[in-house]
């Protein structure tokens, strides 16, 4: 499977809980086969919005064991090994590779805040010690590192096997200095869903999305028609569903996508602390537009 021609709708999947906060093992089946069968492109384990910080390493190590074997080569599984301490971050990579991952997920380092100059060295170090595609993550609203497109580009250029970025930063102005600048065959993916339709407008590669988890297909179809061209078709979907991407952060992802999924009737209502439920009042903004997209 060749990830570096990888474009289109990549699924940040949840993990899903029981009643008992085990993770949901077969109810993740299920929503591996929801998505390969509604035509996403990829998959995501172990991100955001899998409450990844709440999951051991055996945990960790699980889902992505899980994912490769139930995917079993129909998509490409990327598996997030991101962490604020390098010799971990490849600690974390090689496992995931170990375990059959076909990509990594690697967000900026979070909370120490390093320099411009820690994180190109973090990431080469890491490219260097891992023999797997990376793609960085960018999204220094969580982190309080930022990735600059410089730093990004740069690491491209000197590390074959950093493939792409993850841009979750939400200024479009990072798009076009990575997309007008990056080499050949870098990629270039949104992180936020809102922007991912005027971001493939420029030229990016598709979404790493969070609302995917709900539209599958059309948030495909969306993607690519954008892609391809087709603005009018790519419009259309991106105001149908322009509400539901900006509830999608109403509350800390992943609160509002895993309610909408349970109020969808796919997984249950369950989180791991710090998270809880969402707010009566937002959980109700949810669950009005969901009817209007007669997705309940």
């Amino acid at each position: 499977m060749n990830i570096r021609n990888l474009q289109g709708s990549i699924v940040a999947i949840v993990t899903p809980f029981k009643d008992t906060g085990e993770i949901d093992l077969e109810t993740f089946d299920e929503l591996i086969e929801f998505h390969i069968g509604n035509g996403t492109d990829g998959i995501v384990v172990c991100g955001t919005t899998g409450e990844t910080p709440t999951l051991s390493d055996a945990e960790d190590a699980q889902m992505i064991e899980r994912c490769v074997k139930k995917v079993n080569g129909r998509v490409p599984v990327i598996a997030g090994t991101g962490s604020n301490s390098t010799s971990d971050c490849i600690k974390y990579s090689k496992k995931a590779v170990e375990l059959g991952a076909d990509a990594l997920l690697i967000v900026s380092p979070y909370y120490n805040k390093p320099s411009r100059r820690g994180i190109y060295k973090h990431f080469s170090q890491v490219a260097k010690n891992v023999d797997a595609p990376i793609i960085l993550y960018n999204v220094p609203g969580r982190t309080g590192s930022v990735i600059e497109p410089g730093t990004a580009i740069e690491l491209a250029c000197n590390h074959k096997n950093i493939i792409g970025i993850k841009e979750a930063g939400g200024d479009m102005n990072v798009f076009a200095e990575l997309l007008a600048n990056r080499p050949e065959g870098f990629k270039v993916y949104s992180g936020d869903d809102f922007l991912s339709f005027p971001a493939n407008c420029m030229g990016a590669d598709g979404c790493i999305s969070v609302v995917a988890n709900l539209i599958p297909a059309d948030f495909h179809k969306m993607m690519k028609t954008s892609i391809d061209g087709d603005l009018k078709t790519a419009r259309s979907l991106f105001f149908k569903y322009r509400i539901l991407m900006q509830l999608m952060f109403l509350e800390s992802n992943p609160l509002p996508v895993k309610t909408a999924l349970a109020l969808m009737g796919k997984v249950s209502e369950v989180f791991r602390a710090p998270l809880c439920e969402m707010e009566d009042e937002n959980r109700e903004q949810l669950k009005i537009e969901l009817k209007k997209l007669k997705l309940l």
